[in-house]
């Protein structure tokens, strides 16, 4: 016999050999028709795996993450065959689940897959499911591996089992079916009801530009049609939220290919946006104790040797820049917080004088691929609301709860009310991933969890999602659409104090090692704009809008008084603009509605009699005719609603 203990701390015996589908019609018939996949003892296996030693069972359905990637990883075996049985002399590569769906890396013999193939591809691949095939894992040696794919001539399967041990490869069958595979798979192909294939695109292979370009192709899956189809809604909703063509539209920013990629261009009503965003922290941040420094966009080599950034992300910096000194080499900035440690260090100080709360804008830069380049929420140039504290250990707690209450007012500030604490965690498996003792990060690690609980945050623990120098706690939020997003960070490192060599002298009147706290509300600007642009549909909060307000003269003859009363507006600092060109009223208004003004103020010969603005909302509210200083009022009245004062 052995003990299997399940998710609730309950022990069950059962049988060697009894498999995870089992454990769960032990439990409940109904249990046993969703369940889709399993962990045992933290391994992904599949659910008619022979469970041979005492361990810890983990059921998991299509509601679970884990249910849906072992869904999708089986949906793209499934359209892999239909691709080799509609394209012969295809070579497939990877196919893993994504965050949704799936993709499949394919080399094509000739020609290409276009999105008029796609309903093709789906037919097969829903004839192939219902079939209700079950998914076999099966062991094979290095050498008959080797050779299955050697006679199908496929080099890119050839190369991957070249870096696998014998004895860990594994093949994947169902049907007529087999592809190389680790497992996790759904127990058969029939639990599918709907695959849709989403795009193509270029793909290299293993990421690196110097190799063979492959066809990528993405899809999705659902137990049921119905999901498909409410999916496919969103996904159509979401392409009206994307914020690269919404940025385009209200002209905050763009791009240029002799700029280079991965490079925002902020226009004047994009840049105007930022500085307003920059300022709400600022002002945050100056009540919170923190104060403002500039650093260089580069650094010397040798600061990011010291800080352990180059060895982590070397590999995606920029080449570095050499100086006419032989030797000399610099670096463009990955990071503010090396730059912010030497800060720190340019005098010394006691205990009284800390805790220290350096911030910045500052701006850094990572050579992301080309292919994993996307509108402003993956660039190579992108700007950090960051700052670092530097804090004696027993002020730890306490600087950490005031940085959640500081993101706390920035998520709410801009309407990012449902949302997650992830506290992320090392994984003890991977202890090469990280730098600093053990003893360092547990302390850091039960220093964030402790001050989540304080908070009340509803807030769950990732395991191996910690950066390389310190556990963090990720706001997870959850958007219009109930797309799941991270914005904003607070980590805590002891590893960068004592890398740099930081110190304060105690009240013992020795050195000590400070903590440090990285932060960062927005994550980038960049990023957070675009999810912001997303969130809203354009829509901003009033007090960030670009435009609150535009004058719509019915004619050439009122436009005297449609200046007089932007003259009010901008004295009661409401952002406004006249529209005067010749062209009709509801020609105006549509295009106003269109760049989603929030006040479309209408001025006529009754209104300039009776000192009056006709108010219509964005969206189509007439509020009738009412003078500038009630407006005044509405205005303030809705930015005071949703802009509260942060307090300390």
């Amino acid at each position: 016999m052995i003990k299997i203990t399940l998710p609730d701390g309950s022990v069950k015996e059962f049988e060697k050999g009894t498999t995870p589908m089992e454990v769960a019609k032990s439990i409940s018939e109904g249990l046993a028709r969703n369940v889709i996949s399993a962990k045992f003892n933290n391994t992904i296996v599949e659910t008619v795996t022979s469970l041979e030693t005492d361990g810890s069972l983990v059921l998991y359905t299509w509601n679970d993450k884990e249910g849906k990637t072992a869904f999708w990883h089986s949906t793209s075996h499934i359209v892999a065959q239909a691709i080799e049985e509609l394209y012969p002399g295809v070579k497939l590569t990877i196919g893993p689940a994504i965050d949704n769906g799936f993709y499949y890396d394919i080399e094509l013999p000739n020609g290409s897959i276009s999105d008029k193939d796609f309903p093709a591809i789906e037919k097969k691949a829903i004839e192939i499911a219902r079939g209700k095939h079950e998914y076999k894992m099966r062991e094979v040696s290095k050498a008959d591996a080797l050779s299955f794919y050697k006679k199908q001539g496929n080099e890119y399967k050839v190369e991957l089992i070249e870096n696998l041990e014998d004895g860990t490869i594994t093949f994947c069958d169902h049907d007529t079916f087999t592809d190389l595979c680790r497992g996790g798979h759904i127990p058969n192909t029939g639990i599918v009801k709907a695959i849709k294939i989403l795009s193509v695109a270029g793909a290299y292979w293993r990421g690196n530009e110097n190799n063979p370009q492959l066809t990528r192709i993405y899809g999705i899956s659902f137990p049921k049609q119905k999901e498909l189809t409410e999916y496919l809604e969103l996904l159509e909703e979401a392409k009206k939220r994307d914020h690269r063509k919404l940025g385009k539209e209200l002209e905050l920013f763009t791009f240029s290919q002799k700029v280079g990629q991965g490079l925002p261009l902020w226009l004047p009503k994009g840049a105007a946006l930022r500085e307003r965003l920059e300022q709400f922290l600022k002002k945050a941040q100056k009540k919170a104790g923190y104060e403002m420094v500039v650093t260089p966009h580069i650094g010397q080599k040798e600061l990011y040797v010291t800080s352990g950034h180059y060895e982590k992300y070397g590999a995606d910096s920029f080449q570095p820049i050499h100086t006419p000194k032989e030797d000399e080499e610099f670096l463009l900035k990955p990071m503010n917080c090396p730059h912010h440690c030497e800060i720190y260090n340019a005098k010394p100080f006691s205990y009284r004088e800390l805790p220290k709360r350096f911030a910045e804008f500052g701006t850094v830069y990572r050579y992301e691929q080309s292919g994993e380049l996307h509108g402003l929420t993956r660039v190579r140039g992108f700007t950090q609301d960051d700052a670092h504290i530097f804090c004696t250990p027993d002020q730890l707690d306490e600087e950490f709860k005031n940085v959640i209450d500081l993101s706390l007012y920035v998520l709410g500030s801009l309407g990012f009310d449902n949302f997650t604490a992830q506290v992320s965690v090392r994984d003890l498996d991977n202890p090469d991933k990280y730098i600093g003792s053990v003893e360092n990060w547990e302390k850091a690690e039960q220093a964030i969890i402790n001050a989540a609980k304080e908070k009340g945050l509803n807030y769950v623990i990732e395991s191996g999602e910690a950066a390389f120098y310190g556990p963090k706690l990720d706001f997870m939020v959850k958007d219009a659409l109930g797309r799941q997003w991270q914005l904003g960070t607070i980590q805590v490192d002891y590893n960068l104090p004592e890398r740099f060599d930081l110190t304060y002298k105690g009240s013992d009147n020795e050195l000590h090692r400070p903590v440090m706290i990285h932060r960062a509300p927005f994550g980038s600007m960049e990023r957070f704009i675009a999810l912001l642009l997303e969130h809203t549909g354009g829509n901003f909060p009033l007090w960030l809008t670009p435009e609150q307000a535009i004058i719509l003269p019915v004619s050439e003859k009122h436009e005297k008084y449609a200046e007089k009363v932007l003259k009010s507006l901008e004295n009661n600092e409401i952002r406004a603009l006249i529209d005067s060109r010749n062209e009709t009223i509801g020609k105006k208004i549509r295009e106003a509605e269109m760049s989603k003004i929030p006040f479309m103020l209408i001025v006529g010969e009754n209104d300039e009699v009776a000192n009056t603005i006709s108010v219509r909302k964005h969206g189509g509210e007439d509020l009738g005719a009412i003078d500038v200083t009630m407006f005044t009022d509405l205005v303030n009245k809705e930015i005071n609603s949703t802009l509260k004062t942060f307090k300390e």
